[in-house]
């Protein structure tokens, strides 16, 4: 195929963003760390190797996801605790943010509610910035590992890929059986997780620069159940959907939040819902 006469002036069209996060309802930061300075720990849950955890956060309260032990990637879904139909939406989250997420970012619920779940208060690993590769921390890229994408490719039937092991977190913590779960296991956000895109625009991963003691500390803009797999990669150094990475746990703390003052939970989106009808 010929290039058109005028190839290179389309080329050169400067782009311009989707979404200027400038004109989001910005978070109060300064509010958010002074209630965290005072706030006050609840209870710890451990994700284990290769298997999911769940914990609910109340509205005003932190959930801090923490490495220990050793290098380890985590795959987090959101829901409204009353409500498992509102959950994260990672594609607007990418659009609204970007690829990769820190502090002052914030984790919107899906349509028809498109509100902040979660405010990003500390990143421990925000010092990592983009590496030569182009990689960079806390990804909402990548969907998640799952046997059907590994059955596709080939490979045997694995039961501890992190959709699995979000489905049986979240039947665990609602009483629904896996089958009933499975529809509400959604695209996570890859917490500690180093990825990019190579230079043919192929999603690439790398190991996640996380270290024990590093943590991702989420304020929770509404009452929350998160679903925390770790995921069976490790730290994502080569390959996942097996037993092969070394893997390690990752503890979700819960804190209450101290004095917050006249704050109260976003509302979900006041659109009407009539489109145009």
């Amino acid at each position: 195929m010929t290039d058109p006469e005028d190839a290179a002036a389309r080329r050169e069209i400067a782009p311009v963003l989707v979404y200027d996060a400038s004109d989001l309802p910005q978070p109060d930061m300064e509010l958010y760390r002074s209630a965290w300075i005072g706030a006050t720990h609840r209870r710890t849950v451990t994700a284990p190797p290769r298997d999911a955890a769940s914990v609910r956060v109340p509205a005003g309260s932190f959930l801090k996801i923490v490495s220990v032990d050793g290098p380890q990637v985590g795959d987090l879904n959101l829901f409204a605790d009353d409500n498992l139909d509102e959950r994260f939406f990672s594609g607007k989250t990418r659009a609204l943010h970007g690829t990769h997420v820190t502090e002052g970012d914030r984790l919107w619920s899906c349509l028809p509610y498109l509100r902040p779940m979660a405010t990003i208060v500390e990143d421990t690993l925000r010092w990592y910035g983009t590496d030569h590769y182009g990689g960079r921390v806390h990804d909402v890229i990548g969907t998640r590992c799952d046997p059907y994408t590994g059955r596709l490719l080939g490979g045997d039937d694995y039961h501890h890929c992190c959709h699995s092991n979000l489905t049986r977190g979240l039947a665990d913590a609602t009483g629904l059986s896996p089958t009933e779960a499975e529809p509400h296991v959604h695209d996570v956000l890859n917490v500690f997780m180093c990825t990019g895109f190579d230079a043919a625009g192929r999603y690439f991963m790398k190991a996640s620069p996380v270290r024990p003691g590093d943590h991702l500390l989420l304020f929770a803009e509404i009452d929350l159940l998160a679903v925390l797999s770790a995921c069976p990669g490790g730290d994502c150094a080569s390959g996942h959907s097996s037993d092969a990475a070394q893997c390690h746990p990752i503890d979700l703390e819960v804190w209450e939040g101290g004095d917050l003052g006249d704050w109260t939970p976003p509302e979900v989106s006041s659109y009407d819902r009539s489109h145009g009808r």
